[in-house]
């Protein structure tokens, strides 16, 4: 890995575990559906309690960062696993790709190089023999532009691995979200005075 790319990776650790840390605070407050914090009696929050024991963010976010796709198999939403994998496989696909091919031109244009200066051939059988055909020039215009490919690369990985954990947090908060009794949504026909028409209304009542 080179030095951006674990630059990039040192980063992304410190916001993930920041992140983590933020939601396990967070996760010890409830909100009702006005956004105020809920104060009742001792047995509803003893029933908060135990909801938040029993489905915590903080346990789907560690999840998901140790495992991508065990976060969101926490929160029961196994439709998303597979979606997970293929945005964290397809990125790390990428990167092993572009890091096997960076090996394979470094190693071509090391031996053209030396072939020139030194007349030394030792590795000439290990370049792969369509590596063979590039000028000096070029094998080491190409190292250099998918070296920096692997630095995007790792970035994106981690990105796609730190998508899977928001997910996963965001779901779980989901879990223990309050949708309060006060709240009522129906559907009304009839005439509407402000438009001058008939039709279908939405309503939100608060009761």
């Amino acid at each position: 890995m080179t030095k951006r790319a674990r630059y990039f990776f040192g980063i992304f650790w410190l916001i993930l575990l920041s992140f983590v840390f933020c939601q396990s605070l967070s996760a010890q407050t409830i909100f009702d559906s006005t956004g105020k914090i809920i104060v009742g009696s001792a047995k509803e929050n003893k029933k908060i309690d135990s909801l938040i024991k029993n489905h915590s963010p903080r346990k789907a976010a560690i999840k998901s960062a140790i495992l991508p796709g065990w976060g969101q198999a926490y929160n029961h939403k196994y439709w998303k696993i597979p979606i997970v994998y293929a945005a964290v496989g397809t990125t790390g696909y990428i990167f092993f790709h572009n890091l096997v091919t960076y090996q394979d031109l470094k190693l071509a244009y090391r031996v053209k190089y030396n072939i020139r200066t030194k007349k030394d051939s030792t590795d000439y059988s290990k370049v792969k023999p369509r590596l063979l055909l590039y000028e000096e020039e070029s094998l080491r215009f190409n190292r250099d532009q998918f070296r920096q490919s692997i630095d995007y690369s790792v970035l994106i990985f981690m990105l796609a691995w730190g998508l899977n954990v928001v997910d996963a947090t965001v779901d779980a908060h989901l879990k223990a979200f309050d949708v309060s009794p006060d709240l009522s949504l129906r559907f009304k026909a009839g005439h509407s005075s402000f438009a001058g028409t008939n039709g279908i209304s939405l309503i939100l009542a608060i009761k």
